[in-house]
């Protein structure tokens, strides 16, 4: 008499893995609007909840995934990765500058 609740959660899955990342972003959206409200009921405020995470940490797979790509991109194309300083256009000049007003 129990019901396979798995199989449904699986296929939505495979769901989220087809959408584009702004289906994805647009359907949190709507879930954060319907949530913010709270005319829902509990169990549907739930697996709106439920859904929302599930999007969310999808979301943030792809953006990691994205971020890896572009700095596999900019060290094969040896630019600055994206995590370095912005300041100098080498790191070894603004170190000098730095230690030049600690020695005074």
């Amino acid at each position: 008499m129990a019901k396979k609740e798995r199989k449904p959660t699986d296929e939505s899955a495979q769901e989220l893995s087809a959408r584009s990342f702004e289906e994805v972003l647009h359907r949190l959206e709507e879930i954060v609007e319907q949530l913010e409200t709270g005319e829902q009921p509990v169990e549907r405020s739930l697996a709106l909840f439920e859904e929302g995470v599930k999007l969310a940490r999808e979301g943030h797979r792809r953006l990691e995934a994205a971020e890896r790509r572009i700095a596999t991109l900019l060290e094969e194309g040896g630019e600055r990765p994206l995590d370095a300083p912005a300041g100098g256009e080498n790191d070894e000049g603004d170190d000098d500058d730095e230690g030049d007003d600690d020695a005074e």
